[in-house]
């Protein structure tokens, strides 16, 4: 196989009941923008930076039973760990796992409002503290 050019992974295909609503709510956490033909059966988030893939939401009838296989572990683009969290409650997020520790490291593991778990880390600009 040879060297690669760009990035082979177009999207990452997450199951839902209601693609346009779980796709609103990822586009809050993503700061990526949701697709004009996105409709109740299929809605996609494109990547508003270069080569990174979409996030894509199908129509499943059966809901989530057991833990993801695979999840997103997000950098809050600005702020601090926390205040994401705190903005991803408002957003109809929850808190799954806390693994935050006194010594401010650590991360939260959340589900969003159909139940799929992702990561919350610190920023950018908190890691250089260490």
């Amino acid at each position: 196989m040879g060297a690669m050019t760009h990035n082979p992974i177009r999207h990452i295909t997450i199951d839902a009941h209601d693609p346009l609503k779980i796709a609103q709510f990822w586009a809050q956490v993503t700061g990526y923008l949701l697709d004009e033909e996105s409709d109740s059966e299929e809605a996609l988030l494109a990547s508003p930076f270069p080569q990174a893939p979409g996030l894509l939401f199908i129509a499943v009838p059966e809901g989530k039973t057991v833990k993801n296989r695979l999840h997103l572990d997000i950098e809050p683009p600005t702020g601090t760990r926390d205040e994401f969290v705190e903005t991803m409650l408002a957003s109809g997020a929850t808190i799954h796992e806390d693994h935050r520790k006194p010594d401010g490291k650590g991360w939260v593991t959340m589900r969003d409002p159909e139940g799929n778990e992702f990561c919350v880390e610190r920023s950018a600009a908190e890691r250089t503290d260490d």
